[in-house]
């Protein structure tokens, strides 16, 4: 039986391989696509998720979300960091992980009316057999439990891209979708989800993307393993000159292992059950604060620490295989 999921996205390089993978993959009945200011500003991220909606041809309803995160933009003495890993190409042009716009056909889809976190509030008004993996800033669900906290009650599971527990990128102790909007993610963490799954850096950079699985999406030749080979590419690229993972000619592809998760658990070889908070203020601000004491009794978060990489690669090319 299919997993039905709704997906909240910034689309987004890694994003853009995760909506595929979800709208492509059999064991994901993808109900409902958000979209959220993160990589790029809102209007991009969804005209992005657009694009790649068309290009696997889904029809799924896509609800745009928030413009700016809870608190942050108000906040003029928050640290800003220089988060954008910039690459250059044998011209020496620079170029990022994450375009302004992806290199799809501009598209015609029409977003739904009804904002992203009313969506939320109202599709959770009762009891759903429905999972959401949100893979950008959080800012879409902590506004939809301003409007109705009950909703955590009634979500089967919440599967988050974000965090590090030793990994950070967007500052020396945090990573981007936390640091993007620290007090959403603070609000979710704390609301009472009966179960949160956090993917950090800390598994994403071990479930990694090679040069050598781009061959297999090349080989497959679908529109999706082509799409994805030329996003993972780029982060190849980018990696190599700015951020070298512990494999050569490879890349981190954080959001699609959440949806990769719930096709197969046992691509998470490694989790455990804790307290997560969110740093709030100063040289920490956007941290996630994990807890490790054997004694504590306040978990909230389950935490993946390591994957299968070739598990995970598989998946994927199972699924580019249904692209049309």
């Amino acid at each position: 039986m299919s997993r039905k999921v709704i997906l909240d996205v910034d689309t987004g390089s890694d994003d853009a391989v995760a909506i595929m993978l979800a709208a492509l993959h059999p064991e994901i009945d993808l109900v409902a696509v958000c979209s959220v200011k993160g990589n790029q500003p809102l209007a991009n991220t969804t005209e992005n998720t657009k694009r790649v909606l068309d290009l696997v041809k889904s029809d799924v309803p896509l609800y745009k979300g928030c413009k700016f995160p809870v608190v942050r933009d108000v906040c003029p003495w928050r640290i800003e960091f220089d988060n954008r890993a910039t690459a250059v190409d044998e011209n020496g042009k620079p170029f990022y992980i994450h375009q302004d716009f992806n290199s799809l056909p501009e598209s015609t889809r029409k977003e739904e009316a009804k904002p992203a976190s009313v969506f939320y509030a109202e599709y959770f008004a009762e009891p759903k057999d429905t999972t959401i993996v949100a893979v950008g800033p959080l800012t879409n669900l902590a506004t939809a439990i301003l409007i109705n906290p009950d909703m955590v009650e009634n979500v089967e599971e919440l599967v988050i891209m974000g965090g590090g527990d030793i990994d950070a990128n967007s500052s020396s102790c945090s990573e981007f979708n936390i640091f993007a909007d620290p007090e959403a993610a603070q609000l979710v963490f704390q609301a009472g989800f009966k179960r949160i799954v956090l993917c950090p850096l800390d598994v994403t950079h071990k479930a990694m993307v090679t040069k050598d699985d781009c061959k297999r999406f090349v080989e497959i030749g679908t529109p999706a393993a082509l799409f994805a080979d030329k996003m993972c590419q780029t982060r190849i690229e980018v990696h190599t000159q700015c951020q070298p993972l512990t494999l050569p000619d490879a890349c981190a592809l954080h959001d699609p292992l959440c949806i990769a998760y719930l096709i197969d658990p046992s691509v998470i070889t490694k989790m455990e059950y804790l307290h997560v908070d969110v740093s709030l203020s100063g040289m920490t601000d956007g941290a996630t604060i994990v807890d490790h004491r054997y004694f504590q009794n306040n978990r909230n978060v389950h935490i993946c620490y390591d994957g299968d990489r070739k598990k995970f690669v598989d998946i994927m090319c199972d699924a580019f295989k249904l692209s049309k």
